[in-house]
């Protein structure tokens, strides 16, 4: 294990813990997907994808990073990993200079990026403790290895934080970074039946997808990622980049139960040419 990286945290619970299993997985899931068409799909700059039990929302996954893998660079790729914190609480968004290992091996950190992040001395702080046992970005991981062969990660993970002003700084470092790429980690609805879980999910991707930063933050309707969303939604808004609705299912649709499920969505941002 590379002493400079975070180990595993839920390898062989949330996805398959061996290499092959794990990426004949993932190869799977981007394998099935048929995207959706897009006149501008080759310019994919970020995606919104969910981080539950691959059983459970990986076939949702895979139109995310199908999506992404479009257009990408060849060479080195930043990938600018963002999700919620689920098991700590703390204040601003701790961004970790330690790459991200699974059982595919070990996904570098750009040690650069995350130290001009922190040289803002604004929202960013090191805070390793609370990636230690968390999800959200560890379950993205291993798709963006079977796709990215010069993968550099700069890991992000939201606290209680203005996440507009988090969105504004992001921005303007990606303005000028067109090798860079994003990803946000969000489930949407927690625990309700089947078609109320739909109905909500569906109210909440329209706001997502009209750029209604307000109404996506005043949603009570549990998509955990709000946070790292908005914070997409707003560099969205600065750099002109458009969202795609990709995918929607629930753990009902994946893993039989209607009667309290989780709501997934894959949703792509295109900048279209030039941008």
């Amino acid at each position: 294990m590379d002493a400079a990286a975070r180990s595993p945290a839920v390898a062989g619970m949330f996805y398959p813990g061996s290499r092959d299993a794990l990426a004949a997985a993932v190869d799977g899931y981007m394998a099935d997907v048929q995207l959706p068409e897009m006149e501008d799909a080759g310019s994919v700059r970020a995606v919104v994808a969910p981080h539950a039990g691959y059983i459970y929302s990986g076939p949702t996954a895979g139109y995310a990073f199908k999506a992404l893998q479009s257009g990408l660079p060849a060479g080195k790729v930043t990938v600018y990993l963002l999700g919620p914190a689920h098991r700590t609480g703390f204040d601003g968004v701790s961004a970790i200079d330690l790459g991200f290992a699974t059982p595919l091996g070990v996904a570098p950190a750009d040690r650069e990026t995350v130290a001009a992040l922190h040289a803002l001395g604004t929202h960013y702080r090191s805070l390793p403790s609370a990636h230690q046992d968390e999800h959200s970005l560890e379950t993205q991981v291993p798709f963006l290895q079977r796709m990215v062969p010069q993968l550099q990660l700069v890991p992000l993970l939201f606290g209680n934080v203005d996440a507009r002003a988090v969105g504004r700084e992001l921005a303007a470092r990606v303005r000028g970074e067109l090798d860079a790429r994003l990803v946000v980690s969000s489930d949407l609805s927690h625990f309700n039946d089947y078609e109320t879980a739909r109905r909500m999910d569906q109210t909440f991707v329209q706001h997502v997808l009209a750029g209604d930063i307000g109404a996506v933050e005043r949603d009570q309707h549990g998509a955990c990622g709000r946070g790292p969303i908005v914070a997409l939604m707003e560099m969205a808004g600065e750099l002109g980049w458009r969202p795609h609705l990709l995918d929607y299912c629930n753990s009902g649709d994946t893993a039989g139960d209607k009667r309290r499920v989780v709501g997934y969505a894959a949703i792509a941002y295109t900048a279209g040419t030039g941008a």
